[in-house]
């Protein structure tokens, strides 16, 4: 048998979107959905930050601001120097 690597060896997912959320979409403009991403991505960043904090009551605001970062970035930002 070869060898498969864990990402090949996945199936895709394909997530279908409601068709009234598509037709909104399509009637916002380029500024609007980007404004509703950012927004989403905002809500998520303070969701993780409660929840890191929560995790780890010990830890100053830079420790739960890295971590947020780290998960926020799938561990990209440990490539960054301290």
């Amino acid at each position: 048998m070869p060898f498969q690597d864990s990402a090949s060896a996945r199936r895709p997912v394909v997530e279908i979107i409601d068709p009234m959320v598509v037709e909104i979409l399509r009637r916002m403009t380029p500024t609007e959905r980007l404004q509703q991403a950012f927004s989403m991505w905002e809500t998520a960043r303070i969701i993780t930050q409660g929840g890191v904090a929560h995790q780890h009551p010990d830890w100053n605001e830079q420790q739960v601001l890295r971590e947020v970062a780290k998960r926020l970035s799938h561990g990209a930002t440990e490539r960054i120097p301290r």
